[in-house]
């Protein structure tokens, strides 16, 4: 009988869908185990095969878990909105909605493109998914429930006090009670201090401008990375060497009216939690890297007027080594700083301008990262410092940000490297003093002193001779009792912009009643994305959404109305922006423990049931964006009651990248020749990529395929090596579509079947680590699966015997018992399948048929090729599935040594061999060897002089 892969997956995944085999209960005896993978974005593309690696893995653990006796939730949804779909929505004039359904669900879109579909290709490769849970975020039903969390954390405030988020109705009473003295928010930044009888006589617009400087959610000018090209504001994520990721537009810094959330809050909270959960310490450190907390002080410079009806201004400046204050020789802030326009001088504004549009065009992220470049300019003006009153310079430096800490720094140059660096470069220009130095016995003519140990302070006044932790203590004392600094934590973390003017994404729950935001009731959405006749912005420079006819809200008949009919009476107007993609993303793994609830996010009962992730795959791009948050989401969802946990994911792991070994061609410069790889000599020549489907195992590339593969490359002359072959060259790289390197899961399915691909990518390598695909590696696993398959059938069919195991086939076994359970839980699966190989070579060579032992096995095998293990568990005659039939016990007794073959020797030559329990004493073996017939053929009657026995190890003879 013969294996055929293609039938048994057909046959098996056929049988899964129709008996709903992966179903998870929302309540069972069983103890419970949640299984989750960061889910994707469907795009046209399809799946290459460096996508499944991830999802294969938590497929064999989430198979390993049922078959422990576990209730696996393992479920599968798409992150289905985003800019991709908008920016092929307005190449092709196609609506987002749907290519986003024809690219998961297959079909031909109205490119006439044949696209594959993420759900058949999913299926295609065997994943134990409970397809009953799938969510997309695009759809009404699912977004309904993002648009009730954001009226959540609208309706929501953070008390310091507390350490957690309250409704804003309570934080109303108190100002109501009491006014806002008193009051420990996370808020915004100068706000206004207001009794309890100012407040309640306030109208309630004023009302409403102050409870936005509170909301979790809230709206405020902020710095934002623009693209013009793509019409919308871009993270900090998605901006690569100062362009978009896609599309590669220019990006400016611009500032804008933004809803934001205020994540900053949650910042203490989020960085104690990493203590508590099980992630790899790279990812943990990103984290905090992000979060960034330090402690320090406030410190407040006065600027001195330059003239007699200038406005007192003052910086703010956070600092961690209060202790330097006598250190500083100038103050820089960000070219975006409030103050730049205010406190420049005539001299100096035409420079300051010419320099602020040139930073506008650099991300922060690309400023950061260059610590080379050494800009600024001179504002013209001073500030006072607070202890010796004397006149410090004020400059600006794209060094500095307007998003980190102040934007405000008080550079400290003998002490901070790039305060030293920037004081030199603009050594002897007006507005830039002599360096001092404030450390005693130190010397900084060539370099900043940075470290905080074995500081001694000097030329400080009140600090001189104390240390680094005495000269803070003192300074920040001082620095109280003048009323000009205060101690403070401070933290990098900056609230998250959460509006995007894109066309696809969840719409906003919001319309405005002069000016300022109104919630829609919960029990009127979802409010629908409305359709648009474009998906670029307006002529005037609104969101896409500001083409829509039918956008605007009704407030008395509670709907979506003509955008015309707004009267600012009863009909006004929506919200034009939408949300970014992380917002969907930042709680769907709570959707699916109750998929098909329509009036929560989660019911109760299934949110305490299935509490929180308890194994997270991924990919490690989502170190700190994701991740954070979704930690973020969920702990205020904590916060109000509805989730059960403060941490989302108990562990997580971040699969390496399978990557691509593409194939080049070399064109010579000037030409259309192409010369093999082995032929290159002096020319010069252009490396071309050339799809890997035109070249073989031998790196030999079809030229006829080639030639008709562009319309440019048709009369193409090409130098062939000595044997008439085209050889071309190799390099591993990032697996895409740009450099023809790709190879679907589909292809090797339909040749090899899914088994094989799922055992050959857990094969490959450690699963955290970068590794190249090579198909050569693939008909290796393919063999295997076939001598598998012949342990149980001969070709007239099954040939499986109820013989006692043997001890070596009891042996092999339980070694691959303990081995696979072992790695699956150290998540080691490539050295579980080297372990099978090893099995199943010692049981052929064993001529072993017992179903003693076959049956144990293909439990084994099941987690990793379930179609064949599915199979070999029907032949044998059981007619339920094999996905919960409990994991074979390992016995260790099997693989304790109860006999040992010694080697007899006479006078050191070995001349038999005899097996004997590895309990006898030396006198118990010397008597048995002694009246062995093959021992006294060798001495023929004489007597050894010597004879040498060393338990468990040898016999020798001796004379």
């Amino acid at each position: 009988m013969k294996y055929n892969p293609n039938e048994i997956d057909a046959k098996w995944q056929k049988y899964w869908a129709e008996n709903q085999t992966f179903a998870a209960k929302n309540n069972s005896e069983k103890p419970k185990h949640y299984v989750l993978d960061m889910f994707p974005y469907p795009s046209g593309a399809g799946l290459h095969v460096g996508h499944p690696l991830g999802y294969i893995a938590s497929d064999v653990y989430s198979r390993f878990k049922r078959h422990q006796g576990f209730n696996v939730l393992h479920p599968m949804g798409y992150d289905s909105f985003g800019l991709p779909a908008e920016q092929y929505a307005i190449q092709t004039g196609q609506r987002p909605e749907d290519t986003t359904r024809v690219n998961i669900d297959g079909g031909v879109d109205k490119e006439g493109k044949q696209i594959a579909g993420y759900r058949k290709q999913l299926d295609k490769i065997g994943f134990s998914f409970d397809w009953a849970r799938e969510v997309r975020t695009s759809n009404p039903d699912y977004y309904k429930h993002t648009q009730w969390i954001f009226i959540q954390l609208f309706n929501s405030w953070y008390c310091k006090k507390q350490g957690k988020a309250f409704e804003i109705s309570e934080l109303v009473k108190v100002f109501e009670e009491e006014g806002n003295a008193a009051v420990e928010a996370v808020c915004d930044d100068n706000v206004a201090i207001f009794t309890a009888v100012e407040w309640n006589s306030y109208s309630e617009n004023q009302k409403e401008k102050i409870l936005l400087q509170y909301r979790l959610t809230y709206l405020a000018e902020t710095e934002v990375n623009w693209c013009p090209g793509l019409g919308t504001v871009l993270a900090n994520d998605e901006i690569v060497n100062g362009v978009s990721e896609r599309g590669g537009f220019p990006v400016i810094r611009k500032k804008m009216t933004q809803w934001s959330m205020r994540i900053s809050a949650y910042a203490e909270r989020l960085l104690q939690g990493l203590n508590d959960i099980d992630w790899s310490e790279s990812i943990k450190e990103s984290q905090r890297n992000w979060i960034g907390k330090s402690v320090g002080a406030m410190v407040t410079f006065n600027v001195i007027p330059t003239t007699n009806n200038q406005q007192p201004e003052t910086i703010s400046v956070f600092t961690t080594r209060p202790d330097t204050i006598f250190g500083v020789t100038f103050m820089t802030l960000a070219p975006e700083h409030d103050l730049v326009a205010k406190i420049t001088t005539p001299e100096q504004k035409a420079a300051v301008e010419a320099y602020i549009e040139k930073t506008s065009k650099r991300s922060e992220r690309e400023r950061m990262a260059d610590v080379k470049t050494i800009s600024g300019v001179f504002t013209g003006a001073y500030a006072e410092h607070p202890f010796t009153k004397e006149a410090i310079p004020v400059w600006i430096g794209d060094y500095v940000l307007a998003g980190y800490g102040t934007g405000a720094v008080m550079a400290v140059p003998c002490g901070d490297e790039r305060d030293y660096a920037f004081a030199n470069f603009f050594k002897g220009k007006n507005g830039m003093q002599e360096i001092k130095n404030i450390f005693a016995n130190v010397d900084i003519s060539e370099a900043a002193y940075g470290s905080k140990d074995n500081v001694e302070i000097a030329n400080s006044d009140f600090l001189n001779g104390l240390n680094y932790k005495e000269a803070t203590k003192k300074a920040i004392e001082k620095l109280e009792e003048i009323g000009q600094g205060t101690g403070k934590t401070n933290y990098r973390l900056r609230d998250a912009v959460f509006s995007r003017q894109r066309y696809w994404g969840e719409p906003f729950p919001v319309y405005y009643v002069n000016g300022l935001p109104k919630m829609i009731d919960a029990q009127h959405l979802p409010i629908i994305l409305p359709e648009v006749e474009k998906y670029l912005p307006t002529e005037d420079g609104l969101p896409p959404l500001g083409n829509a006819v039918v956008w605007a809200w009704d407030s008395k008949n509670n709907k979506v109305v003509n955008t015309d009919l707004v009267d600012n009476v009863s009909i006004f107007p929506l919200e034009l922006n939408t949300m970014p993609g992380w917002a969907g993303s930042s709680w769907y793994w709570m959707r699916y423990m109750d998929a098909h609830n329509e009036n929560e996010f989660a019911g109760k009962e299934a949110l305490a049931y299935w509490e929180s992730v308890d194994l997270y795959i991924g990919g490690s791009e989502h170190a700190t964006g994701h991740l954070l948050y979704s930690r973020f989401w969920n702990k205020f969802l904590k916060d109000k009651g509805l989730a059960p946990t403060e941490e989302p994911f108990k562990k997580l792991i971040n699969q390496g990248m399978i990557l691509g070994t593409s194939a080049f061609v070399y064109r010579i410069e000037g030409t259309n020749s192409f010369v093999s790889k082995n032929k290159i000599r002096d020319q010069k020549v252009q490396p071309i990529h050339a799809d890997v489907s035109m070249v073989n195992s031998s790196d030999e590339l079809d030229v006829v395929k080639f030639k008709s593969w562009r319309e440019d490359y048709a009369d193409a002359e090409f130098i062939l090596d000595d044997n008439g072959k085209y050889i071309v060259g190799r390099e591993v790289e990032k697996m895409s579509k740009s450099k023809y390197n790709v190879v679907t899961p589909d292809d090797i399915c339909n040749e090899y079947g899914a088994d094989t691909l799922r055992l050959y990518e857990m094969f490959l390598g450690p699963l955290e680590q970068a590794k190249p695909w090579n198909t050569a590696g693939i008909s290796g696993v393919f063999g295997f699966l076939k001598k598998l398959w012949r342990l149980y059938f001969d070709d007239n069919g099954l040939f499986v015997n109820n013989d006692e195991p043997t001890k070596d086939n009891l042996k092999s076994l339980h070694k691959t018992i303990k081995k696979v359970a072992d790695d699956i839980e150290n998540f080691s699966f490539n050295t579980s399948v080297s372990q099978f190989m090893i099995c199943v070579n010692e049981l052929s060579s064993q001529n072993c048929h017992s179903r003693a032992i076959l049956e144990p096995l293909a439990i084994l095998v099941s987690p990793y090729a379930p179609h064949i293990a599915e199979e070999l568990w029907s032949q044998l005659g059981h007619t339920t599935s094999i996905s919960d039939v409990a994991f074979p016990i390992f016995e260790e007794k099997h693989l304790v040594e109860t006999n040992k073959e010694y080697p007899v020797s006479f006078n050191g030559k070995m001349r038999f061999t005899i097996e004997l329990p590895l309990d006898l004493t030396k006198e118990q073996i010397e008597e048995i060897v002694m009246k062995d017939e093959r021992t006294q053929r060798q001495l023929d009657g004489r007597t050894p002089n010597k004879v040498i026995i060393v338990p468990g190890k040898i016999i020798n003879l001796v004379g």
